[in-house]
């Protein structure tokens, strides 16, 4: 299982302001800010931001792919709108994935680091 995951990114400012209202669609907030670090999470961090100065931006078809579960069609389509219209460009807009299994519902962005994100929930392909 898990625990958490970090990012290394260019810009913390600009990365934390996305994720703080990019991950609040599936229950986050901001829970420890520390010199260089920021951790999200519900009950803890689970999901932490690294300032690393002298990264650069991931180019397409590298980089981490970070999926995060959540609950409902919705949460995911409003992950996703909210993560555009917060910066982030589309890499899979909300719809099933069949190829993966056929109650599989999900969405992927990247985020402006070009890191590639994903919410996915389980859901029946009739409702």
């Amino acid at each position: 299982m898990i625990d958490h995951i970090s990012l290394s990114v260019n810009d913390l400012e600009k990365s934390t302001a996305f994720y703080k209202e990019v991950l609040s669609t599936i229950g986050f907030e901001t829970l420890a800010e520390r010199e260089g670090t920021v951790g999200f999470g519900k009950k803890y961090p689970e999901f932490w931001l690294n300032h690393r100065s002298q990264m650069a931006t991931v180019e397409a078809d590298s980089g981490v792919h970070i999926a995060l579960r959540t609950k409902g069609r919705e949460t995911v389509d409003r992950f996703y709108d909210v993560a555009l219209q917060a910066g982030a460009t589309s890499d899979g807009a909300p719809g099933f994935r069949s190829e993966y299994h056929e109650s599989y519902y999900a969405a992927f962005i990247r985020d402006p680091e070009g890191n590639r994100i994903e919410v996915v929930t389980f859901i029946s392909a009739n409702g």
